[in-house]
């Protein structure tokens, strides 16, 4: 049997064992992907992320890079707007597109963890990363009357 050899020119195939995590600064924990860092990649950065139960980013936008999500179990509720005013629910097996320059932010009010895939045009894992401190004000406010609806519901 031949012994496999990895192909160490630039336009070789690379896989990336999803183990080594790094700290985002939107706030969450991401699982190493496909990057500039990892790879090599020009125009594309794919990584995981699971965000517990209660758990939510800090507002941000990607500057020039778009953003397209994968939800591969639980739910979430993703604020999005110039004051978070806008949301959108997701759950396992949904697609959702960001557009470059949208603040945005996930917030998980279930029970369970949320995992996703998520995907920018940006190659690099946070260089167009923009945190939104402004913002978070409207968020706090946003996620509690989430929240509080999600409770009223659950208790009738």
């Amino acid at each position: 049997m031949a012994s496999s050899v990895q192909d160490p020119s630039p336009n070789a195939c690379r896989v990336i064992r999803a183990t080594d995590t790094y700290d985002g600064k939107q706030g969450l924990t991401y699982v190493c992907g496909i990057a500039a860092e990892t790879v090599g990649s020009k125009g594309i950065c794919m990584h995981l992320l699971t965000v517990p139960p209660g758990g939510r980013a800090k507002a941000h936008l990607h500057e020039n890079h778009e953003t397209a999500i994968y939800v591969l179990d639980g739910e979430a509720v993703t604020l999005y707007g110039d004051r978070l005013q806008h949301h959108i629910h997701t759950r396992k097996g949904d697609l959702v597109y960001i557009p470059a320059g949208v603040p945005h932010l996930p917030v998980n009010i279930s029970d369970e963890p949320t995992s996703a895939v998520i995907s920018r045009t940006d190659p690099n894992e946070q260089e167009s990363v923009v945190l939104r401190p402004d913002l978070e004000p409207y968020a706090d406010e946003k996620i509690a009357f989430l929240r509080a609806a999600r409770m009223a519901v659950n208790s009738t």
